[in-house]
């Protein structure tokens, strides 16, 4: 039996989503046709909406009328809007236990010396500014697989993932408050990093960020290894002196071995990107299902992206373990609101045009969606952008929307692996951390599948459940922290989409 053209999410909903592109004239509930053509993943009133009145998906408020709207009718941005309205944040009101598995799962990791666990092993090169990005780039091209030839310099590396520059366009010209705290706290985040057998910072010698406060801010001294452009004498001496740290490091990064170790050593980065009308029906609550599997496994999970968390926070804030929690989220909003209006911004501005053409209208509607990547356990810390993660569970860290910087945010606290639903079809990676793909609909997987790990179409086809796609992703996640590549990583990306969060003038 096909299933229905479209789909109703909650009783008290005023609109229903169009599983297929719907033409006019179509019967899709009783007593209600489609006056206009629905485009696939938008919604269709189900009933008349008063100018003026709340607009509901999912049983909450997405927007208002700016006009009467009548049942059949298409609702978008030409008659739905953005509004104030009035949030219970009932702090700690959802909150319940959280039974682990009696049999937690297991995955084939790197366990480092210090006990923390890897899924992945990279050497990484960063840069403390822009001014040396080139260098690391030469330094790190010379241990890429060259595709066409087929050379590998890692051949006898089989245990080493690769070598990675992560390379950005800062590191002076700015204040050395808060900005350039928030630097260094990525760096240091991704120097500290798991995955990360070794790794050298290089850097000009005259920037603001300068090494010696980075090494000593971030407690660093004896982890990395460092060199300045000035002080080595130039460019080519600085790239011959990396080379000859890549080459000294090989040899110990490919000693490791993996071993069997519990799912509560994964730590994963939830996100969502290029997401349509389909995102919160189905790959984002079944990465949500899969959330939940992996903390009743004794795993962490990181939801970011403040923006679009943004009038969907009295939501988590009845899952918040304390009061003191909820409210450092419900201050991160306040923070956002006071920063886009200084910025000359609006909340509502976050839906990007594809976000629109996919059926989001409003932050509103965008927002619940995406928390729903964070299944429905609960909240038990709320930290500042790429702080380190030091609680089991569900956490929330503040970083934009911007999936490359706020992906960046979260592996430097700590993520060893990301999940990245999209209903557009967003390409990514994020090395060191391994980055899964997860498809919101099955054009989008066909048209795609050389960057897709995983269809949650198969959810609007009907074909499986959102706890039986969330087993599949759970299930996958474990594979892919025990080695085996994703999709984007079999194309190489992640290099290229390290991106701190860059806050305050340019000067």
């Amino acid at each position: 039996m096909a299933p229905a053209p479209v789909i109703r999410l909650h009783p008290e909903d005023s609109v229903l989503i169009a599983r297929a592109s719907l033409p006019p004239g179509l019967a899709v509930a009783d007593g209600v046709t489609t006056v206009d053509r629905i485009p696939a993943g938008h919604k269709v009133a189900v009933r008349p909406i008063a100018q003026g009145e709340p607009i509901r998906r999912y049983g909450q408020i997405i927007g208002f009328a700016t006009v009467p709207i009548a049942p059949g009718q298409h609702v978008h941005t030409q008659n739905c809007e953005m509004g104030d309205f009035t949030k219970d944040y009932a702090y700690g009101a959802d909150v319940k236990p959280t039974p682990n598995f009696d049999l937690p799962a297991t995955f084939e990791g790197i366990r480092r010396p210090d006990g923390r666990v890897a899924t992945r092993n990279y050497i990484g090169i960063l840069t403390s500014v822009n001014c040396s990005a080139h260098v690391a780039s030469v330094v790190a091209d010379v241990f890429k697989k060259n595709p066409f030839t087929g050379d590998n310099p890692l051949a006898d590396y089989a245990n080493v993932d690769g070598v990675v520059a992560l390379t950005h366009k800062t590191g002076c010209g700015m204040t050395m408050d808060e900005p350039l705290k928030l630097l260094r706290r990525t760096l240091g985040g991704y120097a500290r990093h798991a995955n990360f057998s070794a790794v050298i910072v290089l850097g000009l010698g005259c920037e603001v960020n300068q090494i010696g406060g980075l090494m000593e801010e971030q407690k660093l001294a004896g982890r990395l290894r460092a060199l300045d452009i000035q002080e080595a004498g130039g460019s080519r001496k600085t790239v011959e002196a990396g080379i000859a740290f890549v080459k000294e490091a090989l040899a110990d990064a490919n000693k490791v071995k993996r071993e069997t170790v519990p799912a509560s050593e994964l730590t994963v980065a939830l996100q969502c990107g290029g997401s349509d009308g389909y995102s919160g029906i189905s790959a984002n609550p079944a990465l949500g299902a899969a959330s939940d599997l992996l903390v009743r496994h004794g795993g962490t999970v990181i939801l970011s992206e403040t923006p679009e968390t943004y009038g969907a926070e009295h939501l988590l804030t009845r899952r918040a373990v304390s009061r003191e929690v909820g409210e450092k989220l419900v201050s991160l909003m306040r923070w956002w609101e006071e920063y886009t209006a200084r910025e000359g911004a609006e909340m509502n501005a976050n839906p990007s045009p594809g976000n629109k053409a996919g059926g989001l209208t409003t932050i509103l509607e965008k927002s619940l969606g995406a928390m729903a990547k964070a299944g429905s356990t609960n909240l038990v810390d709320v930290l500042h952008y790429a702080e380190a993660v030091t609680r089991k569970g569900f956490v929330f860290m503040d970083t934009p929307g911007y999936d490359p910087v706020a992906a960046t945010g979260q592996v430097a606290g700590g993520a060893n692996l990301v999940c990245f639903t999209t209903g557009r079809g967003s390409v990514f990676g994020c090395k060191p951390a391994p980055s899964i793909k997860l498809a919101t609909n099955t054009p989008m997987y066909k048209r795609m599948e050389d960057d897709m790990d995983v269809n949650c179409g198969t959810i609007l086809d009907g074909e499986e459940t959102v706890q039986e796609c969330g087993q599949r992703i759970f299930e996958l996640m474990l594979k892919t922290a025990s080695g085996q590549p994703t999709k984007s990583e079999s194309f190489d990306f992640g290099g290229a989409e390290f991106a701190p969060w860059v806050i305050g003038a340019t000067m």
